[in-house]
This record gives structure tokens, sequence and C-alpha cells, in this order.
């Protein structure tokens, strides 16, 4: 189906590609897609639970932890209708408005998402450089002041994107290249000169995730510093116990956002289905994984799931 756009009064239609040459298939997608979002979803609402109900686990690094629960949510949800739509009931079209909408969530849950592992990475680094100081430092008001202004970072940098692109005329085939809307995505169906809103997306990722990539690689070298600086050997794993956890979830989040960053710039030649799940594992990998990685390897949120269930008695 072809939508074209050439008034300046009808709202565009956009339509979501899914998988293209696999429509006959889309059926049989859907299943591993929603047990991916069925998981996502029981994962970090039962992280999210947990970490509030159990008076044990009210500290600054399950706080965040929860924080990244609700953020991994948010994520996920923000791609479920439009990918359930297209997987499941073979509804493409989508309208601009709506598109825009869908896009605002998906990058201000991203540049959340990093912002609040930019965080977690500063409560390890309290808890090991300034261990006599880290209940003071990171009060509950600190925190909650932290989680606010993640926030309002995200928000903030996104909401212009649609503002700029609203303003765009798409006189072209308005075919997405994925289930849902992404910024780069629908601005390169623009006529329009759209040097700003592209010039202004590449600050804002550089500004969010290449900030604070490098923020949380300079926090790790410096809690490294300060673990080697611990005389005793088993001191000094315990140490770096307590931040395996958290590198992991890094790599889930990062490795993704590197992989899709590199088969755009260099990957022009490969098929359209490399570059599609590579935007759908960017996006669902974590909020999947994430739960799973706390769940193993913190003794305290497996504990507290246990407990939950009614399979352990409360610690």
């Amino acid at each position: 189906m072809v939508v074209w756009n050439n008034s300046d009064t009808t709202e565009p239609i956009f339509i979501l590609r899914g998988f293209p040459g696999l429509e006959y298939v889309h059926s049989h997608l859907s299943i591993p897609f929603c047990l991916a979002y069925l998981l996502a979803f029981i994962g970090n609402v039962t992280i999210f639970s947990v970490i509030w109900t159990e008076f044990s686990l009210h500290q600054p690094m399950y706080y965040f932890l929860s924080m990244l629960a609700l953020t991994d949510l948010g994520m996920s949800l923000s791609t479920l209708p439009t990918m359930l739509a297209v997987l499941c009931l073979d509804v493409r079209e989508i309208q601009a408005s709506a598109c825009y909408a869908q896009l605002v969530f998906i990058h201000t849950f991203t540049f959340l998402e990093s912002s609040v592992l930019l965080a977690m990475a500063f409560d390890r680094f309290v808890a090991i450089c300034r261990p006599l100081h880290y209940t003071t430092i990171l009060t509950n008001s600190v925190i909650g002041k932290v989680g606010l202004a993640c926030l309002l970072r995200s928000m903030g940098v996104v909401l212009p994107t649609p503002l700029l692109l609203r303003h765009y005329h798409y006189c072209h085939v308005n075919a997405l290249s994925h289930a849902f809307c992404l910024h780069q995505d629908v601005l390169k169906l623009s006529c329009s000169d759209a040097r700003i809103s592209s010039v202004y997306g590449l600050c804002v990722v550089i500004a969010t995730l290449g900030v604070d990539s490098v923020s949380i690689l300079l926090s790790y070298v410096l809690i490294l510093k300060a673990v080697l600086g611990i005389a005793s050997h088993e001191e000094q794993l315990k140490a770096l116990n307590t931040c395996v956890s958290h590198i992991c979830v890094v790599l889930i989040f990062f490795v993704p956002v590197i992989g899709v960053s590199m088969v755009h710039r260099f990957g022009k030649h490969l098929s359209p289905i490399v570059h599609i799940l590579m935007a759908d594992i960017y996006l669902l990998l974590p909020p999947v994984l994430n739960p799973v990685v706390y769940s193993v390897r913190t003794k305290q949120i497996r504990l507290g799931i246990l407990c939950k269930f009614g399979l352990r008695k409360r610690f």
C-alpha cells in the first residue's frame, strides 16, 4: 500500500513495514515477540514490586534499580502497540500524530535508561570510593532529585523533535523501516530541508548516550583504582562483585546501541532485515535481560522474589 502526502492540511499517514519479505510469517514471528514482551513485563514488575515491598531493600542501590525497572517497562510498552498490530493484525497504517507520540516515548525511555545507568554507576562509585559517606551523600532526597533530573533531561531533549517533524512535508512514499516510529526513520521520508532536525538529533545522541557512556567508563576507572588500593584480595573481589550486575546491564544496553550505529553507518549493503533485527534487539533486549541479571546476580533480589512467591521466609 502506498500513501502520499502533498497537502499542507492533511495529516500524513505512515506505513509500518514490520519485516519486509517475511509478511507471510508475521503471525509466527508474533509468538517470540509476545513472549519477549511478556517476560519484560513480568520481570520488571516483579523487580519493582519486590524492592518497594521489602523494607530491607530500601537502599540507594535498589531505589536506582527500581527506576531502571520502570524505565525498561516503559521502553518495552512504547513499541508494544504497533509491533503487535503489525505482526498479529496486519494493521500497518499509523497517523503522523500517533507516530510522533510513539517516537517521543521510545527515545525518552532510551535516554532515560542511559541516565539511570549513569546514576547507578555513581552509586557504585560512592559505595566503593566513599563508603563512610555513602548514606549521607545518597539520601532519599538526593535520590529523588537525581531521578527527577534524569527524567527531565530525557524528556527535555526529545520534546522538540515532534515539533520539528510536524512542520515538514512528506511527499514520498511514507513507508517506515520498522514496526514502530523512530526519529531518523521518519526524518528520511521528509522532502523538506530537514538539516536542523538531523543535526539536532545527532547533538542529542552525543550529549546523552555519548556523555553518559564516557562518564560510566570514567567512574569504573576510578572504582578500579580504588579497588586496587585495597590490601585484601578477598575484599577486592567483594567490592568488584557488587559491580558485576551493573556492568552486565550497561553492556546489554550500550553494545546493541553501538551495533545499531555501526550497521546504520557501515552496513548499507546489508539486508533490511539485519537493520530491523538490530533495532528490535536494541529496544527489547534490555527490558528482557535486565531483570534476569539482577535476579541471578543479586542475592537480596533473588531472596525477595522467593519471599514474594512464598517459596522462602522473609529475610
